[in-house]
């Protein structure tokens, strides 16, 4: 039962964050074409920075995979205690 409320409590989170993240991510992929396009004047620029917002990077892997990478090896208590500690941790 323990381990259902904890599946349900990271689940939610995972869920609730990720407008969040998605966010982020867009002000960051935003700044870094500014910055790539600062010198360019005009039509060239415009052109340039759309050229960078449409780029797709690669996808980085999201908390909770990483999380569940890190405790792999682990059981039980051990495990979910391991998982609570990496999801609070930033």
């Amino acid at each position: 039962m323990k381990r259902l409320l904890a599946l349900a409590v990271l689940g939610a989170f995972g869920l609730a964050a990720t407008p969040a993240f998605a966010a982020d991510n867009a002000e960051s992929k935003m700044a870094m074409c500014n910055k790539q396009t600062a010198g360019l004047k005009g039509d060239e620029r415009s052109k340039a920075q759309s050229e960078c917002m449409k780029a797709t990077p690669a996808k980085p892997e999201s908390k909770m995979a990483m999380c569940n990478k890190k405790t792999a090896g682990l059981k039980g208590d051990e495990r979910s205690k391991a998982q609570s500690e990496c999801m609070k941790g930033g």
